[in-house]
């Protein structure tokens, strides 16, 4: 890979922590209405940015130049659902080339996944992963909205591993008395197929979910439920920052992660920046304020990547760490379907 120009001093934030990881939305629509990210009741189907007003590719791949610049070597593209992104494996191809993108992956529900994975394998994607809150049709249905169908979700799957992609991630955000019940099977069904399940806590991401604690089901629980049925034992982390803590089966059936963001927060090690569709810069999760890029992606690049270095220098976001405590005031919160999650 080509050496990288990058600015004179990598920024660190007030925290110390360095700039590493971009999850870049391309499109805000999506075809399913899951009730923690895009509720039916909350957002009506004809919500969205017009066209005019998402990013184009030519200011994506700037956006990704500046954004590598500064140290980010791992890109995600997310939604909504990116695949509804017209032309995305042109996109994804125009990405694949740019200096210092080590890691390039993408966020997907699924839905249309059999369609594009060759596309996307060919064009330089690296890795996928998919959302997958249920196994049973029916539960899958109605965590969707009524729009997903599983048996459609699992043939993405396959033709994503035919096309090349050896091992997906499969992510599962579990919530007391709405899937909980799904865990084991979800379990048993991808043990043994070289794709990773991750079990993700119930977060308060947004303002439109109705998040309520009691709903969370901790990877704690999670953990000795499984592990009562397939042993586990813990492995190292890949690198700093990764957010899933990593289990593998005693019996060699592959490996299982776990999101901890509400239990046993990770603000300390959070390395992420998101841009939502429109250009905008969230420099945590739970943010409600963010910053126009579209002005510096005016002036280039190298003016970018000064605008970004300032931005994260300033930047001392730790909302999962300060969580409940009764000094946090009200506060408004970005909708997870903006920047992808």
């Amino acid at each position: 890979m080509n050496a990288l120009p990058r600015t004179p001093e990598l920024p660190l934030d007030q925290r110390g922590r360095p700039l590493r990881d971009l999850r870049l939305s391309v499109i805000e629509a999506c075809n399913f209405r899951c009730g923690y990210c895009m509720p039916a009741d909350k957002v009506p189907d004809d919500y969205g940015l017009d066209a005019a007003s998402r990013l184009s590719f030519d200011q994506i791949e700037t956006l990704v130049r500046g954004f590598a610049r500064v140290g980010v070597n791992k890109l995600r593209i997310t939604g909504g659902e990116p695949l509804l992104r017209k032309d995305l494996p042109t996109l994804i191809a125009r990405l694949a080339r740019v200096p210092g993108i080590d890691d390039l992956a993408l966020t997907t529900n699924g839905a249309l996944l059999a369609r594009h994975a060759q596309a996307l394998r060919d064009a330089g994607l690296h890795r996928i992963t998919v959302s997958l809150d249920a196994l049973d049709p029916q539960r899958f249905a109605h965590m969707s909205g009524g729009r997903g169908d599983i048996a459609t979700v699992l043939r993405g799957i396959d033709a994503a591993h035919a096309a090349g992609f050896a091992s997906l991630k499969l992510n599962c955000v579990v919530q007391r008395g709405v899937n909980e019940d799904q865990v084991l099977p979800l379990v048993e069904h991808f043990r043994g197929s070289g794709h990773v399940l991750r079990f993700i806590e119930f977060m308060d991401v947004g303002t439109c979910n109705d998040w309520r604690a009691a709903q969370v089901v901790t990877s704690r629980e999670l953990r000795d439920a499984i592990h009562a049925r397939w042993p586990l034992h813990a492995l190292d982390a890949h690198y700093r920052g990764e957010v899933a803590v990593r289990h593998a089966f005693e019996d060699g059936g592959g490996e299982i992660g776990f999101v901890s963001s509400v239990s046993a927060p990770f603000c300390g090690d959070c390395q992420r920046a998101r841009v939502s569709a429109d250009g905008r810069l969230y420099t945590c999760l739970f943010s409600g304020a963010s910053t126009d890029l579209r002005p510096s992606l005016a002036q280039g690049e190298l003016p970018l990547a000064e605008r970004l270095a300032g931005l994260w220098s300033r930047r001392a976001d730790r909302y999962s760490e300060l969580r409940g405590q009764p000094v946090q005031p009200p506060r408004k919160r970005v909708e997870m379907f903006l920047i992808g999650g």
